[in-house]
């Protein structure tokens, strides 16, 4: 029997043994299935024994998996204590997503509150990319619609509700709805509209948009190249001229204007996410800086007009 145990093959031992399902607990770890299969074969070389029994229908722990579940839990446990006692002295990453957003107003003021840590930006351009980094722990901290993410996922995190980020759509300038100071939805009916669509870093913001449009009339626009930068998206915008959903908080675009979209104010609900266990005082900065802007701002306080998704609204309305 090895000394040593790779922490990663007790993850992926904890995640089987917790989904008895491997496609499951692939999902819930951000890896292929084989690279899991592949980690649970190690692990049952290493001890000796075999942990799970396969048939075509289920998976079930054998006798020696499930002596060894309590150990493995402590192991990693143990393992996110010692990383968060000495936590403090390393940068705290935060992906705010894209520049010019919220999320930079919210570091910023953490800044000032722990000038002690180091709380450095990073940018993954949605959450659902961010969080693969977050499980991952190679991010800190992100900001977006959380409930867009898929079940498994949000097991391994916790969110506290930011805002309500009211709704736009960027057009080009020359476009027929360009002239109005807000947009109602039922003027995009017949309408394509960017969202997204084809960025796996973003499923979460092209899911919410076709829950908006569903039954408006209004399509989301296919994929198209990722645009990475204001000269590459006014370029791309200009040749599919598709308008493009976005919050009133996106910088501004040449050639473009953004106006807000009403009967009904459609929201983009925020949440600040983090990995469950994260313990750094940049973090706890953070959440403090979300409360104390939200109660200065009115971020949770919602229109009389607005809309958002049920699922949202409960997940909003909770916090960890």
């Amino acid at each position: 029997m090895p000394r040593d145990i790779d922490p990663r093959l007790l993850r992926a031992f904890l995640a089987v043994a917790d989904e008895l399902h491997f496609t499951r607990a692939a999902a819930r770890l951000f890896v292929a299935q084989q690279a899991l299969s592949r980690d649970v074969r190690r692990l049952e070389r290493e001890l000796g024994v075999e942990l799970f029994v396969r048939t075509t229908r289920q998976v079930t722990l054998t006798a020696d998996a499930e002596r060894l579940v309590p150990y493995a839990r402590g192991v990693l446990d143990a393992q996110e204590a010692l990383l968060a006692a000495t936590g403090a002295g390393r940068p705290l990453l935060v992906d705010v997503n894209s520049p010019g957003l919220v999320g930079e107003r919210i570091l910023a003021r953490a800044r000032e509150r722990t000038p002690e840590c180091e709380l450095m930006t990073r940018y993954e351009s949605g959450l659902t990319g961010a969080a693969a980094g977050l499980a991952a722990g190679r991010l800190d901290a992100s900001f977006g619609r959380y409930a867009g993410l898929a079940p498994a996922v949000r097991a391994q995190l916790a969110q506290q509700p930011v805002r309500y980020e009211p709704m736009g759509v960027m057009l080009p300038v020359d476009h027929p709805l360009a002239g109005r100071s807000e947009v109602p939805l039922g003027a995009l009916a017949g309408e394509t509209v960017y969202a997204g669509a084809g960025n796996d870093r973003t499923l979460e913001w092209t899911d919410l948009a076709r829950q908006l449009f569903d039954g408006r009339g209004i399509l989301v626009a296919p994929p198209a190249p990722l645009a990475v930068g204001v000269e590459e998206f006014r370029r791309i915008m200009a040749k599919t001229r598709h308008p493009v959903l976005t919050v009133l908080g996106f910088p501004a675009m040449p050639g473009c204007v953004l106006r807000p979209l009403v009967s009904p104010v459609p929201l983009s609900p925020v949440s600040l996410v983090w990995r469950k266990g994260l313990r750094h005082p940049g973090l706890d900065a953070l959440r403090a800086v979300c409360r104390e802007m939200g109660e200065e701002e009115g971020w949770l306080r919602r229109p009389a007009e607005a809309w958002i998704p049920a699922t949202d609204t409960r997940i909003m309305m909770s916090q960890d």
